[in-house]
């Protein structure tokens, strides 16, 4: 399985999964249809399935275009039926989302929204977590409480330290002022860094991140605990 990262709209980042023998495709989040639609007639893709993360438009705002122009079928979790648009495929919790090649267990991880959800692509390592963990950082929380983001970002953390992850924004820069600010003696941080800013200056996106540096470099998956973690999430709120 190919990724392609597509860049979209300001600073979003939609993903194509590519099945590189078929050249069958998934979109994840895709926040426009333009950039995507170039990348797959360039490169003769078929476009079979969408799978959105949440209901925010800069994650859904391509799926009535690359609906009507591909037949794809939409899959997005099951309490967010009435706020997806077009959603073809309810999905929930704990759920095996297999088509093809493709193959994904469902996280349901509230906290940014209510129906947030993340694609594990756990044969290939590899998980899809919208804007609930950043690298460097972690979504706002707009719909659920700081409980369930701290415990939606735990689940997260437990899964092989080697899980790649691939998140919504490119925002990982100004994260790392505010993780830097906070926890200024780690080392392992300051090394990343430098590598983000060599990244961004080379136009190179800082995404994916792997589970493991996020653990030492990220400071809210670093929060023991949710007095911690709520603190450091308002904190960053006013940074």
């Amino acid at each position: 399985m190919k990724i392609e990262i597509i860049r979209c709209l300001q600073d979003n980042y939609s993903y194509l999964l590519i099945d590189e023998k078929t050249k069958n495709a998934c979109a994840i989040d895709p926040s426009e249809a333009k950039p995507l639609v170039n990348f797959i007639e360039n490169n003769k893709i078929n476009l079979k399935y969408i799978l959105n993360t949440h209901h925010h438009y800069d994650h859904v705002g391509g799926n009535l275009e690359l609906k009507k122009k591909y037949n794809s079928i939409v899959i997005g979790f099951k309490g967010d039926k009435e706020r997806i648009p077009e959603i073809d495929v309810l999905v929930e919790d704990n759920q095996l989302w297999k088509k093809e090649n493709f193959e994904a267990k469902i996280y349901h991880i509230p906290g940014h929204t209510s129906g947030h959800i993340a694609f594990h692509f756990y044969k290939e390592k590899k998980i899809f977590t919208g804007d609930t963990l950043f690298s460097l950082g972690c979504g706002k929380v707009f719909e659920g409480t700081y409980e369930q983001m701290f415990n939606s970002l735990n689940r997260i953390k437990k899964l092989p330290i080697d899980t790649e992850i691939y998140c919504g924004h490119e925002y990982t820069l100004k994260n790392s002022n505010f993780c830097l600010a906070n926890d200024s003696e780690n080392s392992k941080l300051k090394e990343k860094i430098l590598i983000v800013k060599e990244k961004l200056k080379k136009n190179i996106p800082t995404i994916p991140t792997i589970l493991g540096d996020e653990v030492e470099c990220n400071i809210f998956l670093k929060a023991k605990d949710l007095k911690s973690f709520s603190k450091l999430r308002e904190l960053k709120d006013n940074f």
